[in-house]
């Protein structure tokens, strides 16, 4: 059965949601779906993945909440599973930008659909920038578009005010993966002064879905943030894999580097990865190695299930003990004689 990747997301006023994330939580639990949801005042967001039903099952579950009927959703399939776990966590924003007073329930930038993006960011009085990280804008970006050489959302603000003017620049479009971002940096820019600020409806992924690869203006692959790492047009599972080291994207071409070595490193943190940090990279990607050779998922385990195991493997050594003792009794006299 194909699993179905469902990236959700939506501003809304929740100010119960500290009070949503235990029945959510159990709610994914039961059905058996793996990922990550956000929830905060603000909205909430994340990406799940599990069958067609369990999938479809959630979406009817937030929908039901009059608060997010309006949630949007993109979907892609995946062949391995691209999550292990199921976390639903409780945030202060849903996507961190760190200024007080942004807010796309009350403001937000034009939305533009897939079809019209090219026509937007063809005009050459437009200003288009990746509002993604550095990691994500290296492996594929639209044609003339700007990095803002962020490492983090919250350093957008920065890279506006030093790079961009209400005057020079009066028309700002802006992308990023699944939409999220955008909302919010076009809220950022309007409150800022900028008078025509456009975004890209659904983000990268939809537009990947609906535009053929040869009408498209996306130059390479799309970063997700899953155990598939990249997609291509089509939301096809793309050719990158991710060091675990510094979570960087690594080509085929990278893991032939003799710097690189599986699961730990590669040739971007070879030199500044701390002896504590690599020794607990080796003990994982031991573990997980010995977990495949006895045909176990060691990443994907249950936390109670890893209990489990665990108290399952304390009860063998014990027993095991408990055998040599005795058979050490029977060797002795007094063993005998008992």
């Amino acid at each position: 059965m194909p699993i179905i990747v469902a990236a959700l997301y939506h501003f809304s006023t929740l100010k119960n949601y500290q009070e949503m994330r235990q029945p959510l939580q159990n709610f994914c639990d039961k059905y058996n779906i793996k990922g990550s949801l956000l929830l905060a005042q603000e909205g909430i967001n994340g990406t799940v993945a599990g069958s067609r039903q369990s999938i479809d099952i959630l979406l009817a579950y937030l929908h039901a909440d009059e608060r997010l009927k309006k949630l949007q959703y993109k979907e892609s399939i995946a062949n391995e599973p691209p999550f292990y776990r199921m976390k639903v966590k409780l945030k202060k924003e849903i996507v961190t930008l760190g200024i007080e007073g942004i807010d796309p329930n009350v403001c937000v930038g034009t939305y533009v659909n897939p079809k019209d993006w090219n026509a937007v960011i063809s005009d050459p009085e437009v200003l288009l920038l990746d509002t993604r990280n550095d990691y994500e804008y290296e492996i594929g970006t639209f044609k003339g578009a700007l990095d803002p050489d962020t490492k983090t959302f919250r350093e957008f603000p920065a890279y506006v005010a030093q790079h961009c003017d209400t005057q020079t620049h009066k028309k700002v479009a802006m992308f990023c993966t699944g939409g999220i971002r955008c909302e919010k940096a076009s809220a950022f820019m309007l409150q800022e002064g900028y008078e025509e600020v456009y975004h890209l409806k659904g983000g990268i992924l939809k537009y990947l879905e609906e535009i053929p690869e040869e009408e498209s203006l996306w130059q390479g692959e799309c970063f997700v943030f899953d155990e598939r790492v990249s997609v291509k047009h089509g939301l096809q599972e793309g050719k990158y894999s991710l060091c675990h080291g510094c979570r960087w994207p690594l080509t085929e071409k990278d893991q032939q580097s003799e710097s690189y070595e599986e699961g730990i490193c590669c040739a971007r943190c070879y030199d500044s990865l701390s002896d504590e940090k690599r020794k607990r990279l080796q003990e994982r990607e031991k573990q997980t190695r010995l977990a495949k050779e006895r045909g176990e998922n060691h990443i994907g385990m249950s936390m109670q299930a890893a209990k489990q195991r665990k108290l399952e493997e304390k009860e063998a050594r014990k027993a095991k003990q408990l055998q040599v003792q005795i058979s050490h009794i029977k060797k002795t006299p007094t063993g005998i004689q008992a």
